[in-house]
């Protein structure tokens, strides 16, 4: 059962004036642990908190964008790194953080490719939190410590880099194609024009670096290695 929270802080307009932020963790204790660290720094009017990736986007339809998103990576209602790339396509504009107990390289390295703004750890403490936001304001990305940089950008990387720079739209439009559907069936379960879909195929393609719909699907299936996360247990 979806389920959204929101919780005001205190009515200090100079916080105010910071905007609010939302968590999306489907750990209530941790959550509220989240909630209590994001009110002690004091940079938020207001907390909001979603236990599944479709709770935070109702939460983000027609509000505005949050001044900061913490996002857990293993939600009951996505895989891997999905959620992240659709939190960047319904709120472009405001950082998102990830907020997880899997610390591998290749997890970090995957999630700032799709566009994660920072990394932090779920053991850091409050202080790790500040420097991240620290980090943030002046357009940084935080990376934790014992991050490696890799040598160069490795295939999944730069699919998922790709992938995160289409618009909601042409998100589901890939899904769609990926499913085996053709400009005809997907213009009709999305209620568009079919030259709507092609223009929009168009742009897919171009944004992937490829000229066929085969390879676009490829492209997919490449980033999809980021579904399988190790477990946080």
């Amino acid at each position: 059962m979806m389920t959204a929270t929101q919780i005001s802080t205190n009515d200090d307009t100079s916080l105010r004036a910071k905007g609010w932020a939302l968590i999306i963790d489907d750990h209530p204790l941790f959550c509220d642990a989240l909630e209590l660290t994001l009110q002690a720094l004091g940079q938020f009017s207001d907390v909001k908190t979603a236990d599944c990736m479709q709770a935070g986007l109702q939460l983000l339809d027609g509000a505005p964008a949050p001044a900061l998103i913490l996002l857990d990576l293993n939600l009951p209602d996505v895989s891997g790194l999905d959620g992240l790339i659709r939190i960047k396509r319904c709120a472009e504009k405001s950082p998102v953080v990830i907020v997880s107990s899997m610390t591998d390289n290749a997890v970090i390295n995957g999630a700032i490719a799709a566009g994660a703004s920072g990394f932090v750890p779920k053991h850091s403490g409050r202080a790790v939190f500040k420097e991240a936001l620290a980090a943030i304001a002046d357009d940084t990305v935080y990376k934790p410590t014992g991050f490696v940089e890799p040598d160069e950008e490795n295939g999944q990387a730069q699919a998922l880099a790709r992938l995160s720079s289409l618009t909601n739209q042409q998100g589901r439009i890939l899904e769609l194609i990926c499913e085996g559907k053709l400009n005809k069936q997907i213009a009709y379960d999305l209620s568009i024009a079919e030259g709507t879909v092609k223009a929009h195929v168009t742009a897919i393609m171009r944004k992937l670096g490829v000229q066929r719909r085969t390879q676009a699907v490829l492209v997919a299936q490449e980033a999809r290695y980021f579904n399988t996360l190790p477990s946080s247990n």
